[in-house]
């Protein structure tokens, strides 16, 4: 899974507690159940591509 953090925010790696992702970049992630608790407390947020966008309009 694709996510970048939340403007104005920096999350820290799952299994790496000195690595953050930030706003600016996104990370590849696993889709563990940490990653998916950031996303929906709006901490990260996942980047759909806009390949899967067009797909999902089908």
């Amino acid at each position: 899974m694709k996510v970048t953090a939340a403007p104005g925010l920096k999350c820290p790696m799952e299994n790496n507690p000195k690595k953050y992702i930030a706003a600016n970049a996104a990370a590849e992630v696993p889709d563990t159940a940490y990653y998916r608790r950031l996303v929906a407390d709006g901490s990260l947020v996942q980047v759909v591509s806009a390949q899967a966008r067009k797909k999902e309009g089908n």
